[in-house]
């Protein structure tokens, strides 16, 4: 998406608006945008101010799916309107008549997002999913009138050329050279008749990107599967109690359900005694988007990666991998193959070492079998507890929802000097009953930092997986300042009346993740949202440190208390915990590997010698993957790469971000307060999350670290042999 408002990148992904520049030819006309004519934009709530506390928040209580559309498309229309306004300006370019002027532009559309990516993320209906048919398309062009307008370009061009030869404040620059970096990615230097190409091209993969997704929640929607009392052999009560509520908001009382999602399915394989149930729960996860059914997906990415691949090829570049890449840290699918490359033979090593353990475990245990994908938590947890006496659900008991959130705003004051107050229900409207709002404010002035908005837990129509999101961005253009409005999403099965939301620590690392995301929206000191955009294999950077902070002493020892006795965890179960840090890393790092060594080989494969129903099998088994895993997102349900266009050739990013985090963790180690050092973590905010995407983020890292990361921290962190070490 061509950054010219204050709409996120991430956001826009979500949506399914991947790339989204691209296209129209002349738009010094009046937009084509049909607009339905239902309410203007001062009777659509969706368009209006945001009215209330803490500079304004969205109406929540009042959205109405009838109103979405309209909204949208009325948005669209008067942004074009002010673009073009933009572009047709008489007096020279300038910072402040291009840039500034586009910048601050598109309001009340912004206003309109936020509100149809709570009903693409959070509420999704059948309803919802026609409305997204129709302004798929439209949000499509819309985009491309704005990337493809050469008067436009030609003013920002300008206004950069200047930049180059006297140089801008430094933010101003960046926002110059960022915006002017997309508009020429986007094909605005394209000829007519290729702009014509390109935006037909992006038209019709937003369609396409917005079935995929629609097909991976039907889905995880229709295959539940409902289990018997006879049927619960070795769950624990938690997940009883969880699955018998689910069951019976899905009108099966008296039964209990195990849903088509991570946070249900992940459990189930590590506890379950039922081998055939586990195939079963296995099966229908990892077969989303690939039952050969009207929910597949197989034809959708051929489709998409022969579009992708026809439109970089009108920029001149040979894969579309080459094209994605040029602005992320790696800037070559070769670098990004180099580190991914480094890592993987380690990884299948130690995955042959545990896939030994289970087979000798099951072997004594008198069982005749080998060692399946559907075994391997089951198995491995076994082996956990024979050789660290560490048991799961042992540590899930220490783990409650409520004490880590004040875990999270413990870490948050300590190392960020913010303070968390739930907001008074009522005061602040919510989507949801579930949704959960805190105030956000400088521990020292009490200045409002921001609202920080919480929807723990699954249901019907919730996208699968754990998000943060943005409804407004920090910016201080001309002096306006506005505060952030974050959220955290995640899918944690919601427990039975009065009892507490117990999680397994794989759960509190993932909220300790997205958390730090939320961090990383409230610690900016950007002018322009432009800066506010993120570097793919980067952005993951600051979330993947945060998980850090959970298995600090100071967490540990005040916050996971038992969830019965409210006594301390036990220090034995903390040393095993600790002892077993790098336990099951060939599974963890094998099952990512794979996922992000297919994304990159997907795209720089010719498309025409791609045959869905067997490259996934022939790629995984050139590169050796072991039998008994699957990769983490298979092709068929890869939201992340073909639902949208954010991480496509970009989950490598991931692996990236973490040799930055732990090179990074390493400073805390080495200083004298540890994680809580406030020199390094004054640092941090400083140069690593305060600056978002206002300089360049390898010259950001070292300013913070004094050097470049290298790889030797993140193979010591999984307990892989360090290459500077070997011979």
């Amino acid at each position: 998406m061509i950054p010219t408002k204050k709409i996120s990148l991430g956001l826009i992904a979500a949506m399914t608006l991947a790339g989204c520049g691209s296209g129209s030819t002349n738009t010094s006309q009046d937009p084509d945008i049909t607009i339905s004519d239902e309410k203007t934009s001062m009777e659509n709530i969706l368009l209006q101010e945001w009215k209330g506390p803490y500079g304004g928040v969205p109406a929540f209580d009042e959205m109405k799916l009838e109103d979405l559309q309209p909204a949208m498309e009325q948005g669209m229309a008067q942004h074009l309107q002010e673009i073009i306004a933009i572009a047709a300006n008489p007096a020279p370019p300038t910072f402040e008549n291009t840039i500034l002027a586009m910048q601050k532009s598109g309001e009340e559309l912004d206003r309109a997002f936020t509100y149809y990516s709570i009903w693409s993320s959070n509420l999704s209906s059948e309803e919802f999913r026609e409305i997204q048919q129709v302004l798929a398309p439209k949000i499509s062009e819309y985009s491309s009138k704005i990337s493809q307008n050469k008067q436009l370009f030609e003013r920002i061009k300008s206004v950069y050329e200047q930049s180059q030869k006297t140089p801008l404040p430094l933010q101003e620059q960046r926002a110059v050279q960022l915006i002017y970096e997309d508009f020429a990615m986007e094909g605005a230097n394209l000829s007519e008749t290729e702009k014509a190409r390109y935006a037909a091209i992006n038209k019709e993969l937003s369609q396409l990107y917005t079935k995929f997704s629609n097909n991976v929640l039907a889905e995880e929607e229709n295959y539940v599967v409902f289990l018997e009392q006879d049927q619960l052999s070795g769950l624990p009560d938690s997940y009883i109690k969880a699955a018998a509520k689910a069951a019976e908001d899905r009108g099966e009382k008296g039964k209990y359900a195990v849903l088509n999602t991570r946070s249900s399915m992940d459990p189930f394989l590590t506890y379950s005694d039922e081998r055939e149930l586990r195939k079963k729960v296995w099966t229908n996860y990892y077969s989303r988007g690939d039952n050969n059914d009207e929910y597949d997906n197989k034809q959708l990415i051929k489709e998409i990666l022969k579009l992708r691949d026809e439109r970089v090829e009108l920029l001149g570049y040979e894969n579309y991998a080459q094209w994605r890449l040029q602005n992320r840290m790696a800037k070559t699918p070769e670098r990004a193959m180099e580190l991914m490359e480094a890592v993987w033979p380690a990884a299948l090593a130690r995955v042959e070492e545990e896939v030994a353990d289970m087979q000798a475990l099951a072997t004594a245990e008198g069982k005749d079998i080998t060692i399946a994908p559907w075994d391997y938590r089951y198995y491995a947890e076994k082996v956990r507890q024979e050789k660290y006496d560490l048991e799961s659900d042992e540590v899930k008991q220490y783990l409650q929802l409520d004490k880590l959130t004040d875990a999270l705003f413990y870490t948050a004051s300590e190392v960020f000097n913010y303070e968390f107050s739930p907001v008074p229900e009522g005061t602040v409207p919510v989507f949801h009953e579930d949704v959960k709002v805190w105030e956000v404010t400088d521990k020292d002035t009490g200045a409002h930092i921001g609202l920080w908005y919480l929807d723990p837990y699954a249901r019907k129509g919730k996208r699968s997986g754990a998000w943060a999101s943005q409804y407004r961005s920090h910016s201080e253009m001309e002096g306006e300042k506005e505060t952030v409005l974050a959220s955290n999403n995640s899918n944690f099965v919601k427990p039975a009346p009065g009892e507490p939301a117990l999680i397994s620590w794989d759960d509190a690392t993932t909220f300790f993740h997205e958390f730090g995301h939320a961090l990383h929206f409230f610690a900016s000191e950007v002018k322009y949202p432009i800066l506010n955009s993120g570097v793919r294999d980067y952005t993951e950077f600051q979330s993947q440190l945060l998980e850090r902070w959970l298995s600090t002493d100071e967490v540990i020892n005040q916050f996971l208390v038992h969830h019965e006795t409210g006594e301390p965890i036990p220090q034995e179960l903390v040393a095993k915990i600790k002892k077993a840090a790098t336990f099951n890393q060939g599974f963890a790092t094998t099952e990512f590997l794979a996922s992000a060594l297919m994304d990159m080989k997907l795209h720089t494969t010719d498309p025409d010698d791609i045959d869905m129903d067997t490259f996934e099998e022939e790629t995984l088994a050139a590169l050796n993957m072991p039998e008994q895993i699957v990769m983490r997102h298979r092709t068929p349900h890869f939201g992340h790469v073909f639902s949208g266009e954010g991480y496509a050739t970009g989950y490598y990013g991931y692996l990236w971000a973490d040799v930055l985090t732990s090179d990074a963790a390493e400073a805390f180690k080495e200083a004298p307060g540890g994680f809580y050092d406030k020199n390094v973590a004054e640092k941090l905010v400083k140069y690593l999350f305060a600056p978002r995407n206002a300089m360049d983020p390898a010259e950001a890292y070292r300013l913070f670290r004094g050097r470049d990361a290298t790889i030797d921290a993140l193979m010591r962190d999984r307990g892989f042999p360090v290459p500077s070490q070997q011979n």
